[in-house]
């Protein structure tokens, strides 16, 4: 259900919860582990957890680098089999479909480069060094992200 209200001459459109379907701790649950993650990863290595900078550097490999980053990115990667191993079954399904998600995924490591980072390094880690920089890029991927969520849900 979603109630629309005007404030000059702008739509804005609400949406009201739907309480049975509002699963709160799933989510919690992954914020506390990405922070841990984030804790740790600083703590063992002095790295911070941006996942473009670890991603990217697999893809320039140097010597006592490689092995931590591909053990990060393969235990993401590991995540929903290890969730769904313990939990149950859960589904996942694009309303715009794959090649949606191929090109946002384009353009989010295109953002990356532009933006010196990414969501996890500036947003996660950033943030939490209370970093000018990382709030002016987290400003930015959030406001793009409700512009273009906005964009392709109601004018397209």
């Amino acid at each position: 259900m979603s109630k629309q209200s005007y404030f000059i001459g702008i739509t804005f459109t609400m949406f009201s919860v739907n309480w049975e379907a509002f699963t709160p701790y799933p989510a919690l649950f992954g914020g506390l582990l990405i922070g841990l993650s984030a804790v740790m990863l600083i703590l063992l290595t002095g790295r911070v957890a941006g996942i473009s900078g670890i991603v990217g550097g697999l893809m320039k490999p140097q010597r006592g680098e490689t092995l931590w980053r591909l053990a990060f990115v393969l235990g993401m990667a590991a995540a929903p089999w290890l969730y769904q191993a313990m939990v149950g079954s859960f589904e996942f399904e694009s309303p715009r479909g794959t090649i949606a998600l191929i090109v946002a995924g384009l353009l989010v490591g295109y953002g990356t480069r532009l933006g010196s980072g990414c969501t996890s390094g500036h947003g996660v880690c950033g943030l939490s060094r209370l970093s000018l920089r990382s709030m002016v890029a987290t400003g930015v991927f959030m406001t793009t992200g409700f512009v273009v969520a906005s964009l392709l849900m109601h004018a397209i």
